[in-house]
């Protein structure tokens, strides 16, 4: 049954590599409701979460000639929804509206079954990446992250320049990238 799955995958992707709008059709309606609660369970967002997913599929739709029939299709769109969510929650750390619109959405949010589970391999994973850091990255991460402190307050209360901040929190983000790239055994 499962081999049947990906060889209908593959033929799917292969005519989506040829522009046919059918087969993303299908593969949308076929892998959608995955995405959406993978998508929610990390971005706790009916918005966010519904966002994820399209840009998901609209990067699969600009990059389809470049799709390999050999990568699992299923891989594929949740390493892209784990990533953009990363990013979105990324950005929502820095950005006060965005910050209430994801997080403070978390407390309204529902139960998805095995969604929670892969939102605990997401911690989990992010702890790794945080504790791969260099001590002072790894400072320097926390302050702004967890504690919210603006480059600004970090670099008063350690003694460094706004642009040492910058630098290291830049390190730290594509370093923790990386880190999920070659550990995405999330999915």
């Amino acid at each position: 049954m499962l081999e049947a799955k990906d060889h209908s995958d593959k033929l799917l992707v292969n005519e989506l590599k040829n522009g046919s709008e059918k087969a993303f059709r299908s593969l949308f309606d076929l892998y959608y409701q995955d995405i959406y609660g993978y998508s929610i369970s990390l971005l706790k967002s009916k918005e966010a979460a519904e966002e994820n997913v399209q840009d998901v599929f609209m990067k699969v739709w600009q990059h389809r000639e470049n799709l390999n029939l050999e990568q699992s299709f299923k891989a594929y769109v949740f390493t892209i929804a784990r990533n953009q969510a990363f990013n979105t929650l990324n950005k929502a750390a820095n950005d006060k509206v965005l910050k209430e619109a994801v997080f403070y959405e978390s407390q309204k949010s529902h139960e998805y079954g095995d969604y929670s589970i892969r939102e605990e391999d997401c911690k989990k994973l992010r702890k790794q990446a945080i504790k791969q850091l260099p001590p002072k990255r790894k400072q320097i991460f926390k302050m702004a992250r967890k504690k919210g402190m603006s480059y600004e307050e970090i670099s008063q209360e350690l003694g460094i320049s706004i642009n040492t901040v910058r630098n290291q929190m830049s390190k730290a983000l594509e370093s923790m990238r990386v880190f999920f790239q070659v550990h995405d055994e999330i999915i």
